[in-house]
Formats: C-alpha cells, structure tokens, sequence
C-alpha cells in the first residue's frame, strides 16, 4: 500500500497548497470555511447537483442548530464518544455556534425545550449565505461528482462527463453516514477505506423509530396519533436502566418520534444481542399510582369504563385503545392490574426501522485510526470529519454542532500539517 492515498507533487500544478473536500454537507462546508481563511486553494466535491441537501431537510422541522443546556450536561449527550468529541466541542461549543450564525446577521433563539433555533426557522437562508461567504473566499464547487475511490495515488471521481481523476496535497472526507441516502449519504465509502485498512465500525441506524405488533384495528385507527406525556423504563441485559419523558408517535409499524428517538441506541444494541427490547410505558407520568388506583376507585355509576377513564384520569383515544390492545377485557375490569398497566404497559419491540429512515446513524471511523486532529494515522494529509466518524447523538442540535465541530477540527487539522510540509 503506498503511504498517500493522493499525489504530494504540487510543484507542477498547484501554486499553492490545495485540499479536496468530499461532501458538501455541514462538516465539508465547515472545514472549507476554516482551510479557504487560511489562504489554501480549497474545492469541495459532492455527489449531488447541489451543496447541503440533508441539512436544507433538517430545517424542514424547524432547523434546531443547538441546545442552550450547560455545556457538562450537553457533552454527556454523546456518551460513550465524549472523550474523543469534547475537545472540539470546548473549541466550537453551542455558543460559538450561535456567534457563529449571527455572524451572517441571522439572529438565533431558545424555544421553551432549551432547543436554539435562527428566528426564521429556515435553513435556507443560512445556507445561502454560507456559501455565498465560501465563494468569495475562493472556495470552489464541483457538483455530481462522486468518489469512487483512488485511482494509483489520486482521488478518483465519477461526473457527468466520465471519470475525473484529480490530485491534492491534502483530502477531508466528510462524506456523511448512511441515514437519508436519497439526499447523498450513502456509506458507499465504507468498503473503500476498509479495502485501505482503516477500521470502520459498521453503520447503523440512529435517532429511529421501532417496530412492534399492533393488532390491524390499532394501526388503521391510530397510525400518526400522538402519546403525551408520556415516559419509558427500559432495562438491559446488563441491568442498565434508562427513564426518560417526553412525546411518541404510533407508527403503523410501531413506534417513533423524540422519545424513542433518544433511546434508540440502547434499544438498538439490545435488539441485536437478545433478539428483542421490553419497555414499559408510563401513561401517567404525572400520577402516582396510588393516585390512579385512588381514582379509578370512585364511583362510575352509569359510566361507561371508558368515560370513567377520560373523567378520572384524561385517558382517553389513542391511550385508551394502546390499553385495550395490551389487556383483555377481564383485565380491563380488573382496577388493580388496570392502574398497573397505565403505569408499566409492556411492549415488546422487535426491530428497528432500516438506516435509509433514520434521521443519523451511529458507526463510521474508528477513532483509533485517527489523531487528535482528526488526521489517519496511516495516511497522514487524509482528515476525517461528520458523520463519518463513529460516534452518534440524539436529536436536539446535538447532531449539527458535533458535525460543524468535527469539519471544523480536520480543516484546522489540515492547516498545521500543511504548514509542516
């Protein structure tokens, strides 16, 4: 294997130091940012026809940038994967973030979850005015070209017009994982850098939703119903627990929205050691159960159960048919095992949704292949960056800031070592 998966001989062609960057995502669009201020001759590649297409579909929710949380509590969100991120976290954390954006004079705010959003709500135009900063500092753009590996010691590229070989002192990848391929990221680029011999931890899906068997009456009448408030018990095989609460979506193929969305890497793991995951779903998180079993002790006279359990205790539609799809009607009409369902009604979920739903995926770069600057260690001038790399996060601007973080890093990276050469 050669040392440099990309020609060092600048001295023909290149005036000036040149570095290719492959994904024009968040990550790619950032690390051109950092090299194209530092006087390099940047060109950014990319698949599609044109820059951003993911992060123009993020905004279609609202485009939630970061979160407003202490930044202790804002790093524990990328777990196991903390160590490796909070130095570029510290270097470009939710609030040089938002700096960041009021820097193209587009003002940010917190919404009532702690959630930070530009007051337009819009990534477009953001988006517009990042590139349009990117032009005119030189940084150029080569669309519909997708990588397709090295041919000899050159990046390799497919175009309209045929294969293109290019050749740069220095590459980012930023590539993106494998959720959302439609819009560009495909994980093509998996089997490439393991035919290199780089580590990669196979990509899957994250932030996604999960199935389970609903009885057909319950999918016709009540995919797309909200549950809230709602929280989950979940417990591994190792016996670790995680309860959390916010809001689900019944999906005709089970369930998804945030709340699952933040537990899907456990449940994921557990899915594929034991075959399956149980979690119990809190109805009431707000009720004690001895409150519930208090009131479903009052009277009913002429009532109905169901109008018992909307007066009693607000329970009612998709709620009170998930107990009805969990409990026969003797259990129905048994008060004790009823208040105990509200509080801990078991599901069993079987699968999670395919990577091509996912909003993110988890996987990617070892980060054992990697320095500190997100530079391979076995091939140095190749910087790694997004989402890539193996880490993952929940929903939340979690995903974006690491993103940003990360690109930011490998173009910084990219600069110190160039200045070595």
């Amino acid at each position: 294997m050669p040392q440099y998966p990309y020609s060092l001989d600048r001295s023909v062609t290149h005036p000036k130091h040149s570095v290719a960057i492959i994904g024009a995502g968040p990550a790619g669009l950032m690390a051109s940012e950092v090299l194209s201020q530092a006087g390099l001759s940047v060109t950014v590649y990319d698949a599609m026809p044109s820059a951003g297409r993911k992060f123009l579909m993020a905004g279609k929710g609202g485009m939630n940038i970061t979160h407003s949380e202490p930044l202790k509590q804002f790093l524990s969100r990328y777990g196991a994967r903390r160590v490796e991120l909070e130095p570029m976290l510290n270097d470009f954390s939710p609030d040089a973030l938002r700096a960041w954006v009021q820097g193209f004079g587009i003002e940010t705010f917190v919404g009532t979850s702690g959630r930070v959003f530009p007051t337009e709500m819009k990534a477009a135009p953001l988006l517009r005015a990042w590139l349009h900063r990117l032009r005119t500092n030189g940084v150029q753009f080569r669309m519909r070209h997708r990588w397709l590996g090295w041919v000899e010691n050159d990046l390799c590229f497919e175009t309209p017009e045929g294969e293109r070989i290019i050749q740069a002192d220095a590459v980012i990848f930023a590539l993106g994982g494998g959720s959302w391929p439609q819009l560009g990221s495909t994980g093509i680029w998996q089997s490439i850098l393991s035919q290199r011999g780089i580590a990669v931890e196979p990509l899957k899906p994250a932030n996604c939703g999960f199935e389970t068997a609903w009885s057909d009456y319950f999918r016709e009448r009540f995919a797309g119903q909200p549950l809230k408030p709602v929280s989950i018990l979940f417990r591994n095989q190792n016996n670790e627990s995680f309860n959390l609460q916010g809001e689900l979506t019944i999906a005709d193929y089970g369930l998804e929205g945030g709340l699952i969305y933040a537990l899907s890497g456990p449940l994921r793991d557990e899915i594929a050691a034991s075959g399956s995951a149980a979690i119990q779903l809190d109805l009431l998180p707000d009720r004690s159960l001895a409150n519930i079993i208090d009131r479903l002790a009052k009277p009913r006279g002429k009532d109905s159960l169901s109008t018992h359990l909307r007066k009693r205790l607000g329970i009612s539609g998709a709620k009170a048919a998930l107990l009805r799809e969990a409990l026969s009607a003797a259990e129905m009409d048994d008060p004790a095992k009823l208040a105990m369902t509200l509080k801990a009604l078991l599901i069993t979920l079987s699968a999670s949704r395919p990577i091509a739903e996912a909003i993110s995926s988890a996987g990617g770069v070892s980060f054992t292949e990697l320095d500190q600057h997100l530079m391979l260690q076995k091939f140095p001038g190749l910087f790694v960056a997004g989402e890539m790399l193996d880490w993952e996060a929940p929903t939340g601007g979690y995903l974006l800031t690491a993103s940003l973080a990360t690109g930011r890093a490998a173009g910084l990276g990219a600069v110190a070592w160039l200045r070595q050469q």
